[in-house]
């Protein structure tokens, strides 16, 4: 898998589930460049078992991500059908209801398959016949794309390992804080804490004081 940062976040237009409960054509992440940053992720299928913990957590920290002028989006290769499905459900019978950030519909696994993210990838068998080898569903891939729609943080996880929310929080304040001071953040960093100057001063400076 190559990596996008520092590239433009590829383009697409596909359906979507927004508000929990419309589906819209056409939807793209080009409505927000200029405006809003994007965490948009990966989860590979509706109706499993650590997907909707991971929908659920983004939805209890989405206040948080708007505060900072970042949107949240999810995206799998299920239908926006089986989207709008899931998003009916009750919690309580493994549903998602209640999330409210758009829901993309990569059923042609082209999306994921552009971000690098797909389990697998097609290849033809002795016979000559189109075989997808591996898994036809996205790893939990995670991309911070900035106002200008440039890849800042690419993150990805194999099929069996949530991810941390306060994580991709984390990166966002990171951006942010490097975007208004020009400071670089070190390891660990969070949110009020000491960042550095990007010199050999700087960093001693930041040393000597850790």
């Amino acid at each position: 898998m190559s990596t996008l940062i520092g590239k433009r976040a590829p383009q697409f237009k596909a359906a979507a589930v927004i508000n929990g409960n419309t589906i819209v054509e056409n939807f793209s992440l080009d409505q927000f460049i200029g405006q809003k940053n994007v965490v948009f992720f990966f989860y590979p299928l509706d109706f499993t078992f650590v997907c909707p913990t991971e929908l659920l957590a983004f939805q209890e920290k989405l206040a948080e991500f708007e505060k900072r002028d970042t949107v949240v989006v999810g995206c799998s290769v299920d239908s926006q059908f089986s989207h709008l499905a899931w998003l009916n459900t009750e919690k309580k019978n493994g549903g998602i209801k209640s999330v409210t950030y758009p829901i993309v519909a990569d059923l042609s696994k082209t999306i994921a398959e552009n971000y690098g993210v797909l389990a697998g990838e097609y290849d033809i068998d002795e016979d000559g016949n189109s075989v997808f080898i591996g898994a036809p569903i996205a790893y939990r891939g995670l991309f911070l794309i900035d106002k200008k729609g440039v890849v800042r943080h690419q993150l990805v996880n194999d099929l069996p390992l949530g991810r941390s929310i306060d994580e991709a929080l984390r990166n966002v304040d990171a951006l942010r804080h490097f975007e208004e001071y020009g400071e670089v953040c070190p390891a660990n960093w969070q949110e009020g804490k000491d960042a550095l100057k990007a010199t050999a001063e700087g960093v001693a400076d930041y040393l000597s004081k850790h």
